[in-house]
């Protein structure tokens, strides 16, 4: 007999996602859910082995992101897992595949129901936690890198928020693309991986300011400037960065994770033509999703190859739910956060 029931993170009330679960404020329990059934003759049903937390899922917890799903609802965006039951017209995956993908939300649980469009095969030799964690951080840093700024060898790439998930992403592929990175993130642990990455120059933010340091660091190499600025955090360091961006120079609004949104001054991007980019990567579902499908396949057959280190920071089960949307909220993170809904959460 089908169970009726999953066991899932459930949105009960918009609020502050870090409070305990225990506590009766909490917005978010974790509790049993109505098993989802399939919506159409294309829909698969995927058992959940990894799920990642992105930022964007703490902002729509607290009710201040863009899409707004009605409550009650069960939260989570990226995810790997094992299909269980397929429509009778998908004929991209079948029972027992591993897959992974993105969903606007639904990953926090045992199992969920999506279109076989958004699900992606996972290759031999990629894992299901890399897999899990990959979609969304490395998904985002790819386009707007190979396909908004169109990154090319020997262009100085600056990245910002760097220990990040989007930011570690986007150091690790402005490498393999060929750029000269300087990455910026906060602390003495964060800077010591992104060494470790290979980045051509690490700077901790906690010092004093980043204008000087770079300054210093494209004289030392005879480079005339920033090719392209890559930025998830706004605030202070965004304006600081635009000084170092050159004549023709690309810049790419990522996020806000400063909690303050920069200006771009219209005035020197029009002296200096520059060219910026917005990049809201779940949109490319919706308006060009064949660019994000053929960004994905790529990003899964890297790493496939060895080529990319899906950097896990910290895993949690779902029942402490509230640690993980702690570690990302209050810049813990190294990389990517993940639930398991494993017993053993190791590399799968």
């Amino acid at each position: 007999m089908e169970r009726e029931t999953i066991r899932a993170l459930v949105v009960r009330s918009l609020g502050d996602p870090k409070t305990p679960l225990s506590d009766k404020n909490c917005p978010v329990s974790e509790m049993q859910w109505p098993r989802p059934a399939l919506t159409s003759p294309t829909s698969v049903r995927v058992k959940v082995k990894v799920t990642s937390v992105n930022f964007s899922t703490v902002l729509q917890i607290q009710g201040l992101y863009q899409e707004k799903p009605k409550l009650p609802y069960v939260p989570g965006g990226d995810f790997s897992g094992v299909v269980t039951e397929a429509g009778a017209k998908v004929t991209h995956v079948k029972v027992g595949d591993r897959v992974c993908g993105f969903v606007n939300y639904g990953s926090f649980a045992e199992e969920f129901v999506a279109d076989e469009s958004e699900m992606f095969l996972i290759p031999s030799g990629c894992d299901l936690v890399a897999a899990g964690a990959l979609p969304v951080a490395f998904g985002t840093s790819h386009i707007a890198l190979d396909h908004r700024a169109n990154l090319r060898p020997g262009q100085v790439l600056l990245v910002l928020g760097a220990g990040g998930g989007v930011g570690l992403a986007a150091v690790e592929l402005g490498k393999l693309m060929g750029a000269i990175v300087i990455a910026v993130a906060r602390g003495k642990e964060k800077v010591d991986l992104l060494r470790s990455t290979g980045a051509d120059f690490v700077l901790d933010s906690s010092e004093d300011g980043i204008i000087k340091p770079v300054q210093a660091f494209l004289k030392s190499k005879k480079l005339r400037g920033v090719d392209v600025l890559y930025d998830p955090v706004g605030g202070k360091q965004h304006k600081e960065a635009l000084k170092l961006v050159k004549w023709g120079g690309q810049i790419l609004v990522i996020g806000f994770a400063s909690g303050e949104i920069p200006s771009i001054p219209a005035n020197i991007a029009l002296v200096k033509n520059w060219t910026v980019h917005g990049l809201y990567w779940g949109s490319y579902v919706i308006h060009q999703p064949h660019i994000l499908r053929d960004s994905m396949k790529q990003l899964l057959r890297w790493a496939a190859e060895g080529k990319l280190d899906v950097h896990i920071s910290h895993q949690f089960p779902l029942s402490q739910a509230n640690l993980a949307f702690a570690t990302v909220m209050d810049r813990k993170a190294i990389g990517k956060v993940i639930f398991t809904l494993e017993d053993k959460p190791s590399r799968l």
